[in-house]
């Protein structure tokens, strides 16, 4: 009698084989891992919001150590909540966040949601970050699409359409979602996350390490390069602006920025129209007299949109009793400068001017003038 034809074994899924790898070679000892609180595990996801995971760690231990809960976030006052965020970027992230606290507060009793729909409607948590925040904390299924796990997608899936376009990233939702798998979708979350930020990079990708190379369409037609499609690229655009350093008494005179806006809601130097002379702006935005004038090497600041060409003057001033101006000021002390809610390069030419250099990082020296 012939024996029964043996069955050729089924191949793991896609969403097996992520789990498998991220369980055995993947992030597993970060310090918003090993909890289900949808305040800690949020405030993480926020931050990691275009941000690398080494740079987010210390902010997020100190974030966590100032505001343990989210009413005590809520509660917060906001030029703490940016001081805390100092130097991490991308602040409307900061102020959203502040704002969410507060929606938990007065929409949900204090109790942090834990569900897609309820979390959905957060300022500043949209359909990936709900989703993530969810799986984390109660097991939800649900797919994510940050950017990382689109190239993954995108190579993986062979999607090669223009990436800014609707049904690109219809296409991609739905090859997100048919990959889930019905459990554990803890782990393949945290793999997809793992996978493109370690293994599929951009550049120079570890097809070696990646567990689901074996049909990858990238890979196998010699795409990696071409994959995802690059964004139509646009020259950024460049703008100016005088930054006034106006010192009294050892201390820094600051401005309040509008909440919107680069830098919205952090504390900055006062700025002008570069073709007009620094001791002029002083005197007419802040009825402030400027004693001498020294010029600070320029630099530049990129953003998204546009890069930020900075040129700087240090100002000795005399401090009014009075100011003529009715602009939201501050006099900072230079010693304080570590712990005040300012932009990163603004804290590193004052924390130079403190020093004692008094110019700007990489200066060849400042040209003083009366």
């Amino acid at each position: 009698m012939p024996r029964a034809a043996r069955k050729a074994p089924i191949a793991p899924t896609f969403s097996t084989r992520v789990v498998r790898w991220q369980r055995a070679h993947g992030r597993n000892g970060l310090p918003w891992q090993g909890t289900r609180d949808p305040y800690r595990i949020w405030l993480s996801e926020i931050m990691l919001q275009q941000t690398q995971v080494a740079t987010v760690i210390p902010y997020y231990a100190r974030f966590l150590e100032r505001f343990p809960t989210v009413r005590v976030l809520a509660e917060a006052d906001p030029d703490e909540v940016m001081a805390a965020w100092s130097g991490l970027g991308y602040y409307a992230r900061a102020r959203n966040l502040q704002r969410a606290a507060r929606e938990v507060q007065s929409r949900f009793g204090g109790e942090f949601p834990g569900s897609f729909d309820a979390l959905a409607t957060l300022p500043g948590v949209g359909r990936s970050t709900a989703a993530a925040i969810c799986a984390f904390a109660s097991g939800e299924r649900r797919a994510i699409l940050d950017a990382n796990v689109r190239r993954v997608l995108c190579r993986h899936g062979g999607i090669d359409a223009d990436p800014a376009s609707a049904a690109t990233r219809d296409a991609l939702w739905a090859a997100a979602e048919a990959r889930l798998p019905r459990r554990g979708i803890e782990a393949y979350t945290q793999g997809m996350m793992d996978l493109g930020a370690v293994v599929c990079l951009t550049r120079n990708p570890r097809c070696s390490l990646c567990p689901v190379a074996a049909d990858c369409v990238a890979l196998s037609s010699g795409r990696i390069a071409e994959l995802p499609a690059p964004r139509a690229r646009r020259e950024r655009p460049r703008r100016h602006v005088a930054m006034l350093v106006v010192l009294s008494r050892g201390e820094v005179l600051l401005e309040k920025r509008p909440a919107r806006g680069i830098w919205g809601g952090l504390w900055s130097l006062p700025e002008g129209e570069v073709s007009i002379a620094p001791e002029h702006i002083l005197e007419r935005d802040w009825g402030i007299a400027a004693r001498t004038v020294s010029a600070l090497d320029p630099f530049e600041h990129g953003f998204t949109p546009f890069t930020l060409e900075v040129t700087p003057w240090r100002i000795d001033a005399r401090r009014p009793a009075r100011a003529r101006s009715g602009r939201a000021g501050s006099w900072l002390a230079l010693q304080d400068v570590d712990g005040a809610a300012l932009p990163s390069p603004v804290k590193r030419l004052l924390r130079s001017i403190a020093a004692g250099a008094g110019t700007s990082p990489g200066s060849r020296g400042a040209a003083s003038r009366r």
